[in-house]
């Protein structure tokens, strides 16, 4: 079965829609005739069971983004308090900017966090 076919059932792409990373997701998933029904996590937030379903196929400290720019102007004390699964749900909830981006729900189930084009195509056939 092509990837094409495979494609076809929507899959849920969580970002903002400025964001490099989820703008090069988007136009690969579009080149793949991916149905894409989008997610803007700063809007519409991310309720606790998706994190929780995302921090049951991924570590925590691969979704919380420590690099960006929400991470750096959190307070010193803040940052410190993030020291396991719950406490960076609980600032995942708080901050969804915090999410690295994108996060990828599969048809299969599966979960994909950021965009690397081997690890979609990969994912894309599954």
């Amino acid at each position: 079965m092509s990837a094409m076919t495979k494609a076809s059932k929507t899959i849920k792409l969580y970002g903002i829609p400025n964001c490099g990373s989820v703008k090069k997701a988007m136009d690969w998933l579009s080149s793949q005739g991916a149905e894409v029904r989008f997610h803007d996590f700063k809007k519409q937030g991310v309720d606790s069971e998706t994190l929780s379903r995302w921090l049951g196929q991924h570590d925590w400290q691969l979704i919380l983004n420590r690099r960006g720019t929400t991470w750096r102007q959190l307070d010193a004390a803040v940052q410190a308090a993030v020291t396991d699964a719950g406490s960076a749900k609980h600032l995942m909830r708080e901050k969804p900017s915090v999410i690295k981006r994108p996060v990828i729900e599969w048809p299969s189930g599966a979960i994909t966090v950021g965009f690397d084009e081997q690890v979609l195509a990969q994912a894309i056939k599954a």
